[in-house]
């Protein structure tokens, strides 16, 4: 089979090449941003949105990539077609990482310079998805963490980058708990702000209620979230929601690009509701496997098989 390119600063390059020196900002610092895109039959799925929120990420933390938004959206479809022959007709994520390049007082020994590094690998969903297809009937657990969000007066959480090891310490927190469960994190206020790398719903008297949007990224999956229920007549709130809410909820789900959206079962170790996945779950996630073709458990389920023998 062909092997997987990436975009690598104009080029195309072996994906087992795609290499950043140790000296690059993005070590140094955690000084990058990033989007991943997902696609539905081999299709971006809502790319430009993806692309607008790098951009405005770029602008956040002050990185020219040299790059348009048209010309970014044009290299991500060349690597996508380059990637075809590779992708065994799979499913794929997007990933487009931006650096801003190496630190000068290492720029005699950079060999990419110091100037910013645009990369974008096309990589097959198979374990994204496949991993966690079981919960799309048994539904997650989450429970709150220690660990909060960092407020936006200090990073902005709507930008995003990779300098987020608060994220991976609410993780293993979390897994402390209960091996398994997934972290909800709160801001200093108390109130719930999103997961790692997800942002949380919860359904209370057939209306949906979601953390409001200051101190959250701004998921992409979140708006297509919100844009289906709207079309589904059903309410929906951007509202401030305490943990104690949660224990009130008839039913509660997640939402992040390569799932789209999983039902919460659980928190903190009491059960949602009546402890499975709920009507206005299976609701939207009804529609959007509609709006993209593809029944979005049962792809989940498929790819769970394949990834007992599937070699990357």
């Amino acid at each position: 089979m062909p092997q997987r390119l990436v975009y690598f600063n104009g080029e195309f390059i072996p994906e087992s090449e795609a290499r950043i020196s140790i000296f690059d900002c993005a070590v140094m610092f955690g000084d990058m941003v990033f989007e991943m895109t997902r696609s539905f039959n081999q299709e971006p799925y809502r790319l430009r949105q993806h692309l607008d929120r790098l951009y405005g990420s770029m602008r956040y933390v002050e990185i020219d990539c040299g790059l348009t938004i048209d010309q970014m959206e044009d290299v991500t479809h060349q690597t996508i077609k380059a990637n075809l022959p590779a992708l065994d007709n799979l499913d794929f994520q997007i990933m487009h990482d931006v650096t801003r390049g190496g630190l000068s007082l290492y720029e005699n020994i950079i060999r990419e310079g110091t100037a910013p590094i645009v990369s974008i690998n096309i990589f097959p969903l198979v374990r994204h998805i496949g991993s966690l297809a079981s919960q799309y009937q048994t539904g997650s657990h989450f429970v709150v963490t220690p660990q909060q969000s960092v407020p936006s007066r200090y990073i902005d959480p709507k930008a995003k980058n990779r300098s987020r090891i608060f994220y991976k310490i609410a993780d293993l927190q979390a897994n402390r708990m209960e091996e398994g469960a997934m972290a909800l994190l709160t801001d200093e206020h108390g109130f719930i702000t999103e997961g790692t790398g997800n942002n949380f719903f919860m359904v209370r008297d057939g209306e949906v209620f979601t953390p409001k949007p200051h101190n959250i990224l701004r998921g992409v999956s979140r708006q297509a979230c919100l844009e289906l229920l709207v079309k589904e007549n059903i309410p929906v709130h951007q509202a401030n929601i305490e943990p104690y809410d949660v224990r009130s909820a008839d039913e509660a789900w997640w939402s992040s690009t390569t799932i789209c959206m999983m039902p919460v079962t659980q928190f903190n170790f009491q059960p949602v509701g009546d402890g499975k996945p709920g009507p206005v779950y299976h609701r939207i996630i009804e529609a959007w496997s509609a709006e993209v073709g593809i029944n979005i458990p049962a792809q989940a389920e498929r790819y769970a098989e394949l990834a007992k023998t599937w070699v990357p």
